[in-house]
């Protein structure tokens, strides 16, 4: 069985972020990585196109919605957040700690 890829493993943890939490590119970068890879994950979770990877629960580690451009309409990362009851003022995840799922300290 071959090893899996990089931004296979991405995406793994991305699926496990539940509904109405946020991770961010370096909290998966450092499950996944011995290294600091954030860049790369979210060079992983631009390359999604399917709602099967909630890549909209990622955000930068301020909270901010840094990936936004990647989704087609400039206000669907946000919309697909506030569905899921976390609130978001001028791109930034409010009560970001609470609403934050580290897979380091989640995913034992």
């Amino acid at each position: 069985m071959s090893e899996k890829t990089f931004f296979q493993r991405v995406y793994e943890v991305t699926k496990q972020i539940p509904e109405g939490k946020v991770s961010s590119y370096g909290a998966i970068a450092n499950y996944i990585s011995s290294t600091q890879a954030s860049r790369m994950v979210g060079w992983a979770l631009n390359k999604v196109n399917t709602f099967d990877v909630p890549a909209h629960r990622v955000v930068n580690r301020k909270g901010m919605l840094t990936g936004k451009f990647h989704f087609d309409g400039i206000t669907l990362m946000q919309q697909l957040l506030e569905n899921e009851g976390i609130r978001v003022v001028d791109n930034q995840v409010q009560d970001f700690e609470k609403v934050f799922w580290d897979p380091s300290k989640e995913l034992i």
